[in-house]
């Protein structure tokens, strides 16, 4: 593991956001959905794709709160530019796990 300073946390923006849109990716070399998350304010909605097809449904996405890296550089994962990162662990077969809070909260509010 390497150690970061505090200053170092402090420079990665992670945000609450809700999902509005998803879609399949067929295209997708590894199964995925492609994601509409709103951040509000000035960082609006933002798009982004995610391997999470073995827990997740684009219509059940829809509304979900979830927590993204947004100050990370635009990323194009296949024919999507994918604009921020949304935030998952592994289950024990290795299969994402979306993060979010357990309450609802404010879109845009910074992770701290």
């Amino acid at each position: 593991m390497t150690r970061i300073s505090f200053d170092d946390f402090l420079k990665v923006e992670i945000r609450a956001g809700r999902i509005t849109r998803a879609e399949p990716y067929p295209e997708a070399r590894v199964p995925a959905i492609r994601l509409w998350v709103d951040f509000g304010g000035e960082l609006g909605v933002r798009k982004s794709s995610a391997q999470i097809t073995r827990h997740y449904s684009p219509g059940e996405l829809v509304g979900k709160m979830v927590v993204a890296v947004v100050n990370f550089p635009p990323r194009q994962i296949g024919k999507v530019m994918s604009e921020v990162l949304v935030l998952g662990v592994p289950d024990a077969d290795g299969e994402v796990v979306l993060l979010g809070p357990d309450k609802d909260v404010p879109v845009g509010g910074r992770m701290y």
